[in-house]
């Protein structure tokens, strides 16, 4: 089954109706450049709001790896995913999804490299877009990726909806997937129809 992370909720009941959706994951923003972030003293009745079995995930850009682990731990989340320089440093006992753009071969060999000296929980693979972190709603290059096995879960990011998620899904066959903008009708602001209509897809790819 592959898993679905709904990234960059920012309301307690935005939260409780994405896990009643079927999401399995809940990203939280920690990063003050996006439309999407919440500063973290609001955070607590974010995860507050989740059933026990649907996962809380920080996103941290530029923060160091001692101080989003020290925050992750506050807040009870399960995971920590990174963007720009991947932190060398062991997040343990959360779990590390890494975050590379994507542009070309290149990019791949990156993340091999980077898996084999590392070995993370899982990588985050997103569009790559000049000059943006991510949640910018270009698409990933499936073609790309297509049959691409990092030796970790492969969680595909970068222009989903739930339009296009069941050919993201069938092409690429990652191990979960991550969505923000694809399911927003503006920015950080989540729109259940869409959340729904993105879970039912991603569960009938499936099929």
């Amino acid at each position: 089954m592959t898993r679905i992370k709904i990234c960059g909720v920012r309301t307690p009941a935005d939260a409780a109706m994405v896990a009643a959706a079927g999401a399995d994951a809940v990203g939280i923003n920690f990063f003050p450049k996006s439309p999407r972030y919440i500063d973290p003293r609001a955070a607590a009745e974010i995860v507050r709001a989740l059933p026990p079995f649907t996962a809380p995930v920080g996103v941290f850009v530029g923060m160091p790896l001692r101080q989003a682990t020290a925050l992750a731990f506050q807040l009870g989340l399960r995971a920590i995913q990174t963007y720009d320089r991947p932190p060398g440093e062991d997040p343990f006992p959360f779990a590390h999804v890494p975050a590379f753009r994507v542009k070309d071969a290149t990019s791949l060999a990156m993340i091999r490299s980077f898996i084999a000296a590392r070995k993370p929980a899982a990588v985050l693979v997103d569009a790559y877009v000049e000059g943006a972190v991510g949640g910018t709603g270009i698409l990933a290059p499936w073609d790309l990726l297509a049959g691409f096995d990092p030796g970790v879960p492969l969680i595909l990011a970068g222009g989903l909806t739930p339009e296009n998620v069941a050919a993201a899904v069938r092409t690429v066959r990652p191990w979960g997937v991550d969505v923000a903008s694809g399911v927003e009708s503006a920015p950080g602001m989540k729109d259940p129809g869409k959340i729904r209509a993105f879970v039912a897809a991603v569960r009938a790819a499936g099929d």
